[in-house]
């Protein structure tokens, strides 16, 4: 029996715990529609530098064409000091995905001045929670702001507005997420500025989706766009709805998994090589036989079965039962049953003991409970104690369960005609927005061992982007020897920031 559909995307898609205080999203009262915030001045030392700076932490008003306040919409935003000219400076919107996800884990991961202190691929120090000054910080290169979308963080609908209809699906979030980057870039004058957009997971979406409408209905050209274990599309990211090709595209992530908890026969030295090897035959002989269907011949079945079992270290056998597509979440369930161990979704480096090892699928993510309440008890001290702000309020770092549950996934995508197509996919809109901006260059940042978001699919998607041959000149592919939040992992920690800042520094004047 394979997962219900609705279940299995709710577990692709949802990179965020449900920990926050107060699951409700609340609906404040409109004598609360006026804008907030509170600024104070920090140091931090950044490659043998001393950068000065100012964190403003609030939110904007957005209002309807009437006028009429619709939300409030938070941020925390880092602007360095002693410019002469702060215009000239690049800016970089930031968030992460969910649906319903704030940006803590960025936040406090890998590009703001304070950085939770977690144990990589195990569990956190128990409390008190520890921060630290973040080295790894991205802001003595580019002005930063941490952007909470609707249902996150302090963000709220304010009024009468409905968010189901304004704020929570695919194109209703980028529309007013480009209208809080519009209003903000309007306030604080910063038009001129070389500007940036960086959407991890589900924020690969919203970044595609963004650097297209925002170019097209606000006028507002962008240097680069940097996707983080990016989902862009439903018809290749989400494997177990009877759907042939994602079965293919997560198989090098099973085999990467394996590999990192040395579980196979004959194991390669090299990884990276392991996972072009298993690639190339995900995409020719593997596709091959599940495109086939059910008039796949038995020995050409049990064949491919047992490359699969070598590969993964799951049995043929169990791979012949599945009728050679196994999902991620039944991969992770069965990996290590034998010993009663699950194996983490956000990062398969990551591992916990199953609750039920006889259930089909994973009961919870390891990856969670072992770094999700660092994460939040850090940033809330570092909120509420140095930046000074927010006692007074409820801070969503997830509403996965309130804003997640009510998306709607349909888009409409450029050139279609105005038609709205059901299912997500954002390659359209990367494409046009790479097409008609010659000074746009996209960056994308991969774990081997992210399973949300496998590297076999963000290939795909790449590769499959329809735009000019001069174009692909400006896209970048980088790998981490990690997960989803590779930036957990030391050594990609600091090659995430090496990465990011070259690619800020190489295109913020071309």
């Amino acid at each position: 029996m394979r997962t219900p559909f609705f279940i299995l995307l709710a577990l692709c898609l949802s990179t965020s715990p449900v920990i926050a205080a107060d699951q409700d999203v609340e609906k404040p009262s409109a004598g609360e529609a006026e804008p907030r915030s509170s600024t104070t001045r920090h140091t931090i030392r950044i490659d043998d530098n001393n950068i000065e700076y100012d964190a403003t932490v609030g939110w904007l008003i957005l209002r309807n064409r009437e006028g009429s306040p619709i939300a409030r919409f938070g941020y925390t935003a880092y602007t360095r000091t002693g410019f002469r000219d702060p215009a000239q400076r690049p800016i970089m919107f930031a968030f992460n995905g969910g649906p319903g996800s704030s940006s803590v884990w960025l936040h406090m991961g890998v590009l703001g001045p304070q950085r939770a202190v977690v144990n990589d691929a195990g569990f956190a120090p128990p409390p008190p929670a520890q921060r630290v000054d973040n080295a790894h910080s991205i802001i003595d290169v580019t002005d930063l702001v941490m952007v909470d979308p609707v249902g996150t963080g302090f963000s709220k609908p304010l009024g009468d507005a409905d968010p189901k209809e304004l704020f929570w699906g695919v194109d209703a979030d980028i529309e007013s997420v480009g209208a809080f980057m519009k209003q903000y870039i309007s306030e604080q004058g910063r038009w001129a500025s070389p500007k940036y957009i960086l959407g991890e997971s589900y924020g690969g979406i919203r970044s595609a989706g963004l650097v297209h409408h925002v170019q097209d209905s606000h006028g507002m050209h962008f240097n680069g766009v940097v996707v983080v274990s990016p989902f862009l599309s439903m018809g290749s990211g989400v494997d177990g709805a009877n759907i042939d090709l994602p079965h293919a595209l997560y198989l090098s992530t099973f085999a990467a998994t394996a590999w990192y908890h040395n579980l196979l026969d004959d194991r390669p030295e090299n990884l990276e090589a392991f996972v072009q090897e298993v690639d190339e035959f995900a995409l020719s002989e593997y596709t091959a036989a599940l495109l086939k269907g059910y008039t796949i011949s038995l020995s050409e079945k049990a064949a491919v079965a047992e490359r699969l079992a070598a590969y993964t270290s799951v049995s043929a056998d169990y791979w012949l039962k599945a009728d050679l597509r196994v999902s991620h979440q039944q991969f992770l369930q069965e990996l290590q049953r034998d010993k009663r161990i699950v194996t983490g979704r956000v990062d398969s480096r990551f591992l916990g003991p199953a609750i039920n090892p006889l259930a089909e699928a994973m009961n919870y993510d390891p990856f969670f409970p072992s770094v999700g309440p660092a994460y939040t008890a850090a940033f809330l001290d570092y909120l509420h104690n140095e930046l000074e702000f927010g006692q007074d309020e409820t801070y969503q770092v997830s509403a996965f369960g309130e804003v997640g549950s009510s998306w709607d996934w349909s888009h409409t995508p450029p050139s279609s005609g105005g038609w709205a197509m059901p299912w997500a996919d954002l390659r359209p809109d990367l494409s046009m927005a790479l097409s008609t901006n010659p000074g746009l260059h996209l960056l994308v940042q991969q774990g081997y061992f992210d399973m949300a978001t496998p590297i076999g699919a963000t290939r795909f998607d790449i590769n499959h982007l329809d735009i000019p041959e001069e174009a692909r000149d400006r896209i970048r592919m980088e790998y981490y020897d990690a997960g989803h939040m590779m930036y957990l992992h030391e050594p990609s920690l600091e090659k995430f920031r090496r990465d990011l800042a070259d690619f800020i520094r190489e295109t913020d004047r071309l």
